[in-house]
């Protein structure tokens, strides 16, 4: 069982971005998140932030970052939700790179001879 230690706090946070991914970093704009801490029965302490406004999602994160500290959980947690959401954000991520790429124009120049 999980007992919350911090109730869910909904705020601001800053985010910042590169230009073209490797540039300097800048302040692009605040966020809203909301973070939560919980201690599990046996003692471990999860902390879970999250985008947007979810109080439950983020009491959900702290609880899965609290079982992920026990050793018999670290497996099942890696294969049921780290794997499968790592393996969605990769397709999300081929997913736009096509559709970026799918609008990509190809510029080229003719040079003429001179006199013609």
């Amino acid at each position: 069982m999980a007992r919350s230690l911090r109730r869910p706090e909904i705020g601001l946070v800053m985010v910042q971005g590169r230009i073209s991914g490797t540039g300097s970093a800048f302040c692009a704009g605040e966020m809203t998140a909301t973070r939560a801490a919980v201690r599990l029965d046996s003692g471990e302490v999860g902390i879970g932030y999250v985008g947007g406004r979810s109080t439950c999602h983020a009491e959900i994160v702290a609880t899965i970052d609290a079982v992920g500290q026990r050793a018999e959980w670290r497996d099942i947690l890696e294969r049921r939700i780290v794997a499968p959401l790592a393996e969605e954000a990769e397709v999300r991520r081929r997913l736009a790179a096509a559709r970026a790429n799918a609008t990509k124009v190809e510029f080229f120049t003719v040079a003429r001879e001179a006199g013609a």
